[in-house]
């Protein structure tokens, strides 16, 4: 798949995000890369045996305070290498850009993983 297909997704996959979310996104950028970097896996605790699929850095809305101004934007980075390598299939890779744009999404407005895996699996119930 091209990086211009690849990106088509993204934009897809943020087009799918609610209105109400849209709105409260403030201050992100949404990048692709090929793949991860080693110190993207440090940076963020990840183990040897899990995958990198995308990546959130920067200051969650809910630790932003009354002094946050002046600040680079937050960076939510899609790795499409390695969705296309877990996705196989076109239907496939859609999907894990979609549930990973939702992932790194509600990092943004300040879930940790636990919460976010736990949205991950109400969000996939609702869906069915």
């Amino acid at each position: 798949m091209t990086r211009e297909e690849f990106e088509k997704l993204t934009e897809e996959a943020l087009d799918e995000i609610p209105e109400k979310f849209h709105k409260l996104m403030d201050n992100v950028v949404i990048l692709v890369e090929d793949n991860a970097r080693p110190e993207h896996g440090q940076e963020i605790g990840i183990r040897k045996n899990e995958v990198l699929l995308g990546l959130y850095q920067g200051v969650p809305q809910t630790h932003r305070g009354p002094h946050y101004s002046m600040v680079p934007p937050d960076r939510i980075t899609i790795f499409q290498n390695t969705i296309e390598k877990f996705g196989r299939t076109p239907a496939g890779i859609r999907q894990l850009v979609k549930d990973t744009i939702w992932h790194e999404i509600a990092h943004h407005f300040g879930s940790d993983e636990r919460r976010v895996r736990k949205a991950e699996v109400h969000r996939r119930h609702r869906s069915t």
